[in-house]
């Protein structure tokens, strides 16, 4: 991953995104001797003989610290379509006052299901509060994996352009809220978590050890917050896509309003190049 041209692409978006009040952005020092990729059940601790589970996706050794995944193995035909949920309290206040209609694309949802096409969904908490019916149609469907995305969209370090902030000590209280918003609508619950605007580094990725998850960045960055036009997120997603790509894009209508026009090219020309759409716990795995 070409980590400096990554952050100079989203900067520029980030600058449109401060005017808006919310789009992801994506600058984050990356820890040392970060992982290539981490399979979801390599990495999940193994359960005692007498209490045997299935093991949940992105489960890592609690206590120890989250470990960071870009793409899974550069081999077959799989990637993973990941769809951020963005929502902070400035996106409320926008819903209420009437300024913006939705932050929930409808139509990506109505297309993934209709081409029976895999995704997983990085959700925040008050995304999954404020559109609670959208939240069951997504765990409703098979296909799809329920990720999580914070309880409200902020940031957990200092260099994160303008995103609201937390410090880091609320980070671990942050994620457990959201997944125990998420928990109760079922589906294909994962441990993995996104940050927002992908902002991490030792001292976050620390501060998540108690909760065992597995960090999900991406090598893909559609470029879809406040896009104006959907052509250069269709060359952004297929000029970078390979075998164990995961995409980075957003399901919040008002702040990514080019993404379902994109998506029908994007799933064209990954159809085109043999590549196949598929859950991120399967893009991840090992062997």
């Amino acid at each position: 991953m070409n980590r400096p041209r990554l952050r100079f692409r989203w900067g520029v978006l980030v600058a449109a995104a401060v005017l808006g009040s919310a789009a992801c952005s994506a600058s984050r020092v990356p820890p040392t001797e970060r992982p290539a990729f981490v399979g979801s059940s390599a990495t999940t601790a193994a359960p005692s003989a007498s209490a045997a589970a299935p093991a949940v996706p992105g489960a890592t050794r609690v206590g120890t610290r989250a470990p960071v995944v870009d793409h899974g193995p550069r081999t077959g035909a799989k990637v993973a379509l990941t769809f951020d949920a963005d929502m902070t309290d400035g996106m409320l206040a926008s819903l209420r006052a009437g300024r913006v209609k939705s932050y929930a694309n409808l139509r990506i949802l109505d297309l993934l299901e209709r081409e029976e096409v895999p995704a997983t969904f990085f959700l925040t908490g008050k995304w999954v509060q404020r559109y609670p019916d959208v939240t069951r149609r997504i765990a409703g469907n098979p296909r799809f994996e329920l990720a999580n995305h914070t309880y409200g969209h902020a940031a957990f370090t200092a260099d994160c352009y303008d995103l609201p902030s937390l410090p880091v000590d609320k980070l671990a209280a942050d994620v457990a809220k959201t997944f125990e918003v998420i928990k109760p609508y079922g589906g294909r619950q994962t441990r993995y978590f996104r940050f927002p605007g992908l902002c991490h580094d030792a001292a976050t990725l620390d501060a998540l050890a108690p909760l065992g998850v597995t960090v999900v960045d991406g090598d893909v960055v559609s470029g879809d917050p406040f896009a104006t036009a959907w052509k250069p997120l269709v060359r952004a997603v297929l000029d970078h896509v390979r075998p164990g790509s995961v995409v980075i894009m957003h399901v919040t209508e008002a702040n990514a309003a080019m993404t379902d026009e994109a998506l029908p090219h994007i799933l064209a020309g990954l159809r085109e190049r043999g590549l196949v759409p598929a859950p991120l716990s399967e893009v991840l795995a090992k062997g």
